[in-house]
Protein backbone atom coordinates (compact mmCIF):
# COMPACT_ATOMS: atom_id res chain seq x y z
CA UNK A 1 0.00 0.00 0.00
CA UNK A 2 0.68 3.39 -0.41
CA UNK A 3 1.48 6.41 2.26
CA UNK A 4 -1.84 7.18 4.09
CA UNK A 5 0.00 10.21 5.16
CA UNK A 6 1.14 12.98 3.56
CA UNK A 7 2.45 16.77 3.77
CA UNK A 8 2.20 19.51 1.58
CA UNK A 9 5.97 21.32 0.64
CA UNK A 10 6.32 24.36 -1.41
CA UNK A 11 8.39 23.06 -4.23
CA UNK A 12 7.13 22.53 -7.32
CA UNK A 13 4.34 24.82 -6.78
CA UNK A 14 3.16 22.41 -4.12
CA UNK A 15 3.75 19.06 -3.82
CA UNK A 16 1.85 17.15 -1.45
CA UNK A 17 4.55 14.21 -0.31
CA UNK A 18 3.44 10.47 0.66
CA UNK A 19 5.47 10.02 4.36
CA UNK A 20 5.30 7.41 7.03
CA UNK A 21 7.10 8.14 10.79
CA UNK A 22 7.51 5.34 13.20
CA UNK A 23 5.78 6.39 16.04
CA UNK A 24 3.09 9.55 16.50
CA UNK A 25 5.88 12.46 15.93
CA UNK A 26 9.71 12.75 15.46
CA UNK A 27 11.58 12.13 18.72
CA UNK A 28 13.66 14.77 19.09
CA UNK A 29 15.91 12.77 21.30
CA UNK A 30 16.80 10.34 19.07
CA UNK A 31 18.45 10.61 15.89
CA UNK A 32 16.78 10.20 12.51
CA UNK A 33 17.43 8.01 9.23
CA UNK A 34 15.42 8.87 5.94
CA UNK A 35 13.73 6.03 3.66
CA UNK A 36 13.71 6.58 -0.31
CA UNK A 37 12.07 3.48 -2.05
CA UNK A 38 12.71 2.09 -4.85
CA UNK A 39 11.08 1.90 -8.91
CA UNK A 40 7.46 1.98 -8.52
CA UNK A 41 7.39 0.60 -5.07
CA UNK A 42 6.13 2.87 -1.84
CA UNK A 43 6.78 3.34 2.31
CA UNK A 44 5.75 -0.16 2.33
CA UNK A 45 8.94 -1.55 1.13
CA UNK A 46 10.00 -0.51 4.63
CA UNK A 47 7.77 -2.80 6.25
CA UNK A 48 10.49 -5.05 7.70
CA UNK A 49 11.92 -1.72 9.19
CA UNK A 50 9.02 -0.44 10.16
CA UNK A 51 8.25 -3.36 12.65
CA UNK A 52 11.86 -3.86 14.10
CA UNK A 53 11.60 -3.03 18.13
CA UNK A 54 15.54 -2.65 17.90
CA UNK A 55 15.45 -0.13 14.90
CA UNK A 56 12.51 2.39 15.98
CA UNK A 57 13.72 2.25 19.63
CA UNK A 58 16.94 3.41 18.66
CA UNK A 59 16.30 5.89 15.60
CA UNK A 60 12.92 8.00 14.02
CA UNK A 61 12.79 6.02 10.67
CA UNK A 62 11.19 8.35 8.28
CA UNK A 63 9.85 7.14 5.01
CA UNK A 64 9.37 8.99 2.25
CA UNK A 65 7.83 8.33 -1.17
CA UNK A 66 9.72 9.96 -4.11
CA UNK A 67 7.67 12.07 -7.11
CA UNK A 68 5.44 9.85 -9.10
CA UNK A 69 5.43 7.37 -6.62
CA UNK A 70 2.59 6.18 -4.16
CA UNK A 71 0.66 9.21 -2.09
CA UNK A 72 2.96 11.44 -3.62
CA UNK A 73 1.25 13.89 -5.89
CA UNK A 74 2.54 17.21 -7.87
CA UNK A 75 0.70 19.98 -9.99
CA UNK A 76 3.86 19.11 -13.04
CA UNK A 77 3.89 16.32 -15.21
CA UNK A 78 7.75 16.95 -15.44
CA UNK A 79 9.78 16.53 -12.78
CA UNK A 80 13.38 15.03 -12.16
CA UNK A 81 15.17 13.13 -9.12
CA UNK A 82 16.51 16.35 -7.79
CA UNK A 83 13.40 17.74 -7.20
CA UNK A 84 12.70 14.05 -5.09
CA UNK A 85 15.86 14.99 -3.25
CA UNK A 86 14.50 18.98 -2.64
CA UNK A 87 11.60 17.79 -1.78
CA UNK A 88 12.42 15.32 0.72
CA UNK A 89 14.33 18.03 2.32
CA UNK A 90 11.49 20.14 2.74
CA UNK A 91 9.52 16.90 4.40
CA UNK A 92 12.25 16.87 6.88
CA UNK A 93 11.36 21.12 7.46
CA UNK A 94 8.21 20.53 8.03
CA UNK A 95 8.52 17.51 10.22
CA UNK A 96 10.90 19.94 12.05
CA UNK A 97 14.12 17.27 11.46
CA UNK A 98 17.39 19.47 11.19
CA UNK A 99 19.33 16.42 10.59
CA UNK A 100 19.06 12.49 9.83
CA UNK A 101 21.18 10.03 8.08
CA UNK A 102 19.61 8.92 4.43
CA UNK A 103 19.13 5.14 3.37
CA UNK A 104 17.92 4.89 -0.29
CA UNK A 105 17.41 1.24 -2.27
CA UNK A 106 17.96 1.24 -5.84
CA UNK A 107 16.63 4.55 -7.08
CA UNK A 108 16.87 5.99 -3.90
CA UNK A 109 20.44 5.11 -3.35
CA UNK A 110 20.84 8.11 -6.08
CA UNK A 111 17.93 10.19 -4.72
CA UNK A 112 19.89 10.34 -0.92
CA UNK A 113 23.37 11.40 -2.62
CA UNK A 114 21.27 14.17 -4.04
CA UNK A 115 19.99 15.16 -0.65
CA UNK A 116 23.75 14.85 0.99
CA UNK A 117 25.05 17.13 -2.22
CA UNK A 118 21.93 19.71 -1.63
CA UNK A 119 22.36 20.09 2.09
CA UNK A 120 25.38 18.38 3.25
CA UNK A 121 24.83 19.87 6.03
CA UNK A 122 21.97 18.64 7.26
CA UNK A 123 22.82 14.63 6.19
CA UNK A 124 24.66 13.04 8.49
CA UNK A 125 25.26 9.91 6.82
CA UNK A 126 24.63 7.68 3.48
CA UNK A 127 23.44 4.21 3.22
CA UNK A 128 22.76 3.57 -0.31
CA UNK A 129 21.80 0.05 -1.32
CA UNK A 130 21.81 -2.03 -4.16
CA UNK A 131 22.41 1.15 -6.88
CA UNK A 132 24.55 3.15 -8.96
CA UNK A 133 26.05 6.59 -9.16
CA UNK A 134 26.20 6.63 -12.76
CA UNK A 135 23.52 7.38 -15.78
CA UNK A 136 22.38 4.37 -17.68
CA UNK A 137 25.16 4.43 -19.71
CA UNK A 138 26.86 1.99 -22.00
CA UNK A 139 29.86 1.84 -19.67
CA UNK A 140 27.58 0.73 -17.21
CA UNK A 141 25.99 -1.76 -19.30
CA UNK A 142 29.86 -3.38 -19.95
CA UNK A 143 30.20 -3.41 -16.47
CA UNK A 144 27.14 -5.96 -15.41
CA UNK A 145 24.05 -3.56 -15.17
CA UNK A 146 20.79 -3.68 -16.96
CA UNK A 147 19.50 -1.74 -20.59
CA UNK A 148 16.24 -0.24 -18.72
CA UNK A 149 15.80 1.61 -22.32
CA UNK A 150 15.56 -1.44 -24.56
CA UNK A 151 13.75 -3.46 -21.78
CA UNK A 152 11.04 -0.73 -20.17
CA UNK A 153 11.06 1.65 -23.57
CA UNK A 154 8.24 -0.33 -24.93
CA UNK A 155 6.28 0.42 -21.92
CA UNK A 156 7.27 3.98 -21.86
CA UNK A 157 6.05 4.46 -25.36
CA UNK A 158 2.83 2.61 -24.19
CA UNK A 159 2.08 4.81 -21.28
CA UNK A 160 2.57 8.16 -23.79
CA UNK A 161 -1.11 9.45 -24.96
CA UNK A 162 -2.00 12.98 -26.35
CA UNK A 163 -5.89 12.00 -25.25
CA UNK A 164 -6.51 11.38 -21.79
CA UNK A 165 -6.54 8.20 -20.37
CA UNK A 166 -9.70 7.39 -17.92
CA UNK A 167 -9.38 3.72 -18.06
CA UNK A 168 -5.67 3.39 -17.56
CA UNK A 169 -4.64 0.65 -15.43
CA UNK A 170 -0.84 -0.65 -14.55
CA UNK A 171 -0.61 -3.57 -16.49
CA UNK A 172 0.08 -7.33 -14.63
CA UNK A 173 3.61 -7.48 -17.05
CA UNK A 174 4.94 -4.66 -15.37
CA UNK A 175 3.73 -5.36 -11.74
CA UNK A 176 5.29 -8.83 -12.22
CA UNK A 177 8.67 -7.24 -13.31
CA UNK A 178 9.20 -5.21 -10.28
CA UNK A 179 8.63 -8.14 -8.04
CA UNK A 180 11.01 -10.29 -9.97
CA UNK A 181 13.66 -8.13 -10.43
CA UNK A 182 13.94 -6.60 -6.70
CA UNK A 183 13.02 -9.01 -4.59
CA UNK A 184 14.91 -11.93 -6.34
CA UNK A 185 14.59 -15.62 -7.94
CA UNK A 186 12.85 -16.29 -4.82
CA UNK A 187 9.94 -14.30 -4.74
CA UNK A 188 7.06 -15.81 -3.15
CA UNK A 189 3.35 -15.21 -4.74
CA UNK A 190 2.72 -13.40 -2.09
CA UNK A 191 5.13 -10.87 -2.38
CA UNK A 192 3.58 -10.50 -6.34
CA UNK A 193 -0.06 -10.49 -5.36
CA UNK A 194 0.80 -7.48 -2.74
CA UNK A 195 2.89 -5.12 -4.87
CA UNK A 196 0.25 -6.05 -8.27
CA UNK A 197 -2.29 -4.54 -6.07
CA UNK A 198 -0.22 -1.79 -4.62
CA UNK A 199 0.78 -1.02 -8.10
CA UNK A 200 -2.59 -1.14 -9.64
CA UNK A 201 -3.96 1.34 -6.53
CA UNK A 202 -1.66 3.88 -7.33
CA UNK A 203 -1.16 3.69 -11.11
CA UNK A 204 -4.87 4.12 -12.09
CA UNK A 205 -6.48 6.92 -14.74
CA UNK A 206 -4.84 9.43 -16.60
CA UNK A 207 -2.96 11.05 -13.69
CA UNK A 208 -1.91 7.28 -12.79
CA UNK A 209 -0.12 6.96 -16.55
CA UNK A 210 1.30 10.63 -15.96
CA UNK A 211 2.46 9.31 -12.92
CA UNK A 212 4.22 6.01 -14.00
CA UNK A 213 5.64 7.80 -16.74
CA UNK A 214 7.06 10.38 -15.34
CA UNK A 215 8.99 7.45 -12.98
CA UNK A 216 10.26 5.86 -15.68
CA UNK A 217 11.59 8.47 -17.67
CA UNK A 218 13.33 9.64 -14.45
CA UNK A 219 14.84 6.05 -14.50
CA UNK A 220 15.64 6.17 -18.06
CA UNK A 221 17.23 9.71 -18.49
CA UNK A 222 18.85 10.59 -15.06
CA UNK A 223 21.87 12.39 -14.86
CA UNK A 224 25.22 10.76 -13.58
CA UNK A 225 26.94 11.57 -10.26
CA UNK A 226 30.27 10.67 -11.15
CA UNK A 227 32.17 13.40 -11.04
CA UNK A 228 29.72 15.36 -8.24
CA UNK A 229 30.23 12.18 -5.27
CA UNK A 230 33.93 13.67 -4.79
CA UNK A 231 32.24 16.63 -2.76
CA UNK A 232 30.27 14.34 -0.37
CA UNK A 233 31.71 15.19 3.24
CA UNK A 234 29.36 12.36 5.17
CA UNK A 235 30.15 8.72 5.54
CA UNK A 236 28.60 6.57 3.45
CA UNK A 237 28.31 2.88 3.73
CA UNK A 238 26.91 1.00 0.64
CA UNK A 239 25.35 -2.31 0.59
CA UNK A 240 25.39 -4.55 -2.26
CA UNK A 241 23.98 -7.88 -3.19
CA UNK A 242 25.88 -10.49 -4.97
CA UNK A 243 22.70 -11.28 -6.82
CA UNK A 244 21.94 -8.00 -7.45
CA UNK A 245 20.62 -8.62 -11.46
CA UNK A 246 19.83 -4.63 -12.26
CA UNK A 247 23.47 -3.32 -11.18
CA UNK A 248 25.45 -6.10 -10.31
CA UNK A 249 28.99 -6.24 -8.30
CA UNK A 250 31.55 -4.11 -10.53
CA UNK A 251 29.90 -0.88 -10.61
CA UNK A 252 29.72 -0.17 -6.59
CA UNK A 253 33.24 -1.47 -5.96
CA UNK A 254 34.20 1.22 -9.03
CA UNK A 255 31.72 4.13 -7.41
CA UNK A 256 32.98 3.70 -3.81
CA UNK A 257 36.38 4.76 -4.71
CA UNK A 258 34.87 8.00 -6.16
CA UNK A 259 33.83 9.06 -2.75
CA UNK A 260 37.22 10.91 -2.01
CA UNK A 261 36.13 13.76 0.85
CA UNK A 262 33.84 11.34 2.33
CA UNK A 263 34.64 10.64 5.92
CA UNK A 264 34.54 7.16 5.81
CA UNK A 265 33.11 4.63 2.95
CA UNK A 266 32.78 1.16 3.59
CA UNK A 267 30.85 -1.46 0.50
CA UNK A 268 29.54 -4.36 1.39
CA UNK A 269 28.47 -7.48 -0.36
CA UNK A 270 25.42 -9.09 0.77
CA UNK A 271 25.90 -13.20 -0.02
CA UNK A 272 22.74 -14.43 -2.11
CA UNK A 273 21.28 -10.68 -1.85
CA UNK A 274 18.75 -9.31 -4.14
CA UNK A 275 18.50 -5.88 -5.39
CA UNK A 276 15.71 -4.68 -2.47
CA UNK A 277 18.18 -5.47 0.03
CA UNK A 278 16.47 -3.79 3.18
CA UNK A 279 13.53 -6.54 1.76
CA UNK A 280 15.97 -9.45 0.77
CA UNK A 281 18.56 -9.14 3.84
CA UNK A 282 16.46 -6.81 6.35
CA UNK A 283 19.01 -8.06 9.19
CA UNK A 284 22.19 -6.83 7.40
CA UNK A 285 20.58 -3.72 6.75
CA UNK A 286 19.52 -3.12 9.95
CA UNK A 287 22.90 -3.71 11.13
CA UNK A 288 24.65 -1.10 9.00
CA UNK A 289 21.91 1.33 10.09
CA UNK A 290 22.41 0.91 13.54
CA UNK A 291 26.89 1.07 12.80
CA UNK A 292 26.60 4.26 11.05
CA UNK A 293 24.24 6.06 13.70
CA UNK A 294 25.96 4.84 16.87
CA UNK A 295 29.38 6.17 15.30
CA UNK A 296 28.07 8.93 13.94
CA UNK A 297 24.60 10.50 15.55
CA UNK A 298 25.10 14.22 16.92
Amino acid sequence: MAATTTIEVPHLGGVKAGYRLSGDAVDATKPTVVLINSMCTTVSLYNEQFASKTLTDAVNLLAIEPLGHGATSAPVEHFTYWDTAIVALQVMDKLGVKKAFALGTSQGGWMVVRMALLAPERILGLLPLGTSMDSESADSRTKGAWDPKSTLGVFFESWCSPVPTPDFIIDDTWCGAVGSLGFGAAVSAETIAFWTQTLKSVYVGDEGRKKVKGALLNLMERDSLLLRIRDIKCPVYWLQGTDDVVYGTELPKEHILLFTSAKETKLRFLEKGGHYLNATNPTEVEEEILAIVSKYKE
